[in-house]
C-alpha cells in the first residue's frame, strides 16, 4: 500500500484580503482565457475569492481544504449564464494556487495561462524578481 500524500499547505496569510484580490484577478484571467469573457466570470471570481478570504482568515492553509470549501459554497451559485460549474472553478483555484507555489501540476495541465503571467500568491515568499518566479 502506498503512503498517503501529505497535504499541500499555503504559508499563513500575511494579508488575506490581498491574497483574495490576487485570486480574484488570477481566476478572472483564467475564466476569460479558457472560454469566452462573459459577465458571469467577474461574479464567479468575486464569489470564489470571498470564500477563499474567509477560509484564510479562519486559519485554513491546506490547499485541498480551500478547494473543497470553494466547491461546497459554489454548489449554491447559479451557473446558468456561464460555461463553468463549481467543479471547474474549484479545480482552477487549486491549479492557480499550485502554480503560485511553483508546484508542477503534471498531467492534464492547461496551458491557457502560464504561472509566470499570474505572479506569486502574495506572502508566498516568491517575489517577481526571484528566480522561481521568472518565466
Amino acid at each position: 500500500m502506498t503512503d498517503p500524500l501529505s497535504p499541500i499547505m499555503l504559508p499563513p496569510p500575511e494579508d488575506a484580503l490581498q491574497e483574495g484580490q490576487w485570486l480574484k484577478s488570477a481566476l478572472l484571467s483564467w475564466l476569460n482565457a479558457e472560454y469566452l469573457p462573459e459577465p458571469a466570470n467577474r461574479t464567479i471570481a468575486e464569489r470564489a475569492a470571498q470564500v477563499f478570504v474567509r477560509q484564510r482568515m479562519e486559519g485554513e492553509n491546506d490547499v485541498g481544504s480551500l478547494v473543497m470549501a470553494i466547491l461546497t459554497e459554489l454548489q449554491a451559485f447559479d451557473f446558468s449564464e456561464s460555461f463553468y460549474g463549481e467543479f471547474a472553478v474549484a479545480n482552477a483555484v487549486g491549479d492557480l494556487l499550485f502554480d503560485s507555489l511553483g508546484i508542477d501540476r503534471c498531467c492534464g495541465r492547461s496551458t491557457t495561462l502560464e504561472a509566470s503571467h499570474l505572479g506569486p500568491l502574495p506572502g508566498s515568499g516568491d517575489s517577481p524578481d526571484s528566480p522561481e518566479a521568472l518565466p
